[in-house]
């Protein structure tokens, strides 16, 4: 990964100009008059006093209080909902195990919308380039409908990369349209299609964004994210989470290489030969110039700064806790 031109190039494409890919996950529509209550009941955080067009990070959990999904809420109405995420068809078998006659209606409109990711501190001047309404005032994480002369489009401030960005939804026959109008505008901007995974490796891991990958038989508190539980709902998994609370054991952190090598999650991490837990996540940071990864490890070992030792297939390597955010820990690149 450290040599690889062609990562490097579009890494760096969003991290000082702009790049743009389709990163269309899957999107459930949700509306009725009872969808707030229902997804403040599957979701742990909450739902029913988000403002409309605003966007919400949160994750749903088993009855044991384990991570099984993680997605972006959009409210788009206060009884219109649009969920994003990876995993819909599992999604949809949970609602319907806890629908329980509410007043709600959910579909699979992943084939009517493609998302198209516009990122990079030139993202701003690149989308203004391109719609008709101006979105400069255009907060972090909220939604708003806008247009290109007689294509509707819904533009959201958000992505996944660490940088400003925005997220362009449109009906997906006419997707080639917009794509071609993005790239005739981003031809001023040096504009880069994204075509390689650092779109899910070395742009979000030196954010410390996690894929399910990485919160896969995790609770949120194991993972840093108290801060999205609304302790006051009654949602699926908090007896389990209440209990969990009292004594949280693993930390989801971060690690940087001592030397350069290659790292695979599932891989061990030692200290003084005990194995204190797990690889999940590895990449090349090419803003850092370091090897970097994540690791799920005993709460008492989650000391920044501490040496360990990863175990991999071909030997042993050296390695060096860390904050699992390597870049922007201020987020002042994310809000622009």
């Amino acid at each position: 990964m450290k040599n690889d031109a062609l990562r490097r190039r579009e890494h760096e494409a969003v991290r000082s100009g702009v790049g743009y890919y389709d990163f269309t996950h899957q999107v459930l529509d949700v509306k009725g008059k009872d969808a707030a209550d229902f997804l403040d009941k599957v979701f742990v955080n909450d739902i029913k006093n988000m403002k409309d067009t605003h966007a919400l990070y949160t994750t749903m959990l088993n009855e044991e209080g384990k991570i099984i999904d993680d997605v972006i809420v959009f409210r788009l109405e206060a009884d219109k909902f649009l969920i994003s995420t990876l995993y819909i068809d599992k999604m949809i078998e949970w609602f319907d195990k806890f629908k329980n006659g509410s007043d709600v209606e959910y579909k699979n409109i992943t084939d009517k919308l493609t998302m198209f990711a516009i990122q990079g501190p030139k993202s701003k001047d690149l989308v203004n380039k391109i719609v008709d309404k101006d979105i400069s005032d255009l907060k972090f994480f909220t939604i708003e409908d806008n247009s290109l002369g007689d294509l509707d489009l819904m533009v959201a401030r958000a992505g996944f990369t660490g940088e400003l960005g925005y997220e362009l939804y449109v009906q997906s026959d006419k997707k080639d349209v917009l794509e071609e109008k993005i790239k005739e505008a981003g031809k001023e901007f040096d504009l880069v299609n994204i075509t390689s995974d650092v779109i899910i490796g070395s742009l979000p891991g030196e954010k410390g964004y996690v894929l399910m990958s990485d919160l896969e038989g995790a609770n949120p508190l194991e993972v840093g994210y108290g801060w999205t539980i609304a302790w006051d709902s009654d949602f699926i998994g908090k007896e389990a989470l209440l209990k969990a609370k009292e004594n949280v054991t693993r930390d989801l952190f971060g690690f940087e290489l001592l030397e350069d090598g290659q790292v695979e999650p599932g891989d061990e991490v030692l200290v003084d030969g005990k194995k204190i837990g797990r690889v999940t996540k590895f990449t090349y940071g090419y803003t850092l110039e370091k090897f970097i990864g994540y690791c799920m490890i005993e709460k008492e070992a989650a000391v920044e700064g501490k040496k360990v030792e990863i175990k991999t297939k071909a030997g042993s390597l050296e390695a060096i806790l860390s904050d699992r955010v390597f870049y922007d820990k201020d987020n002042e690149r994310v809000r622009g």
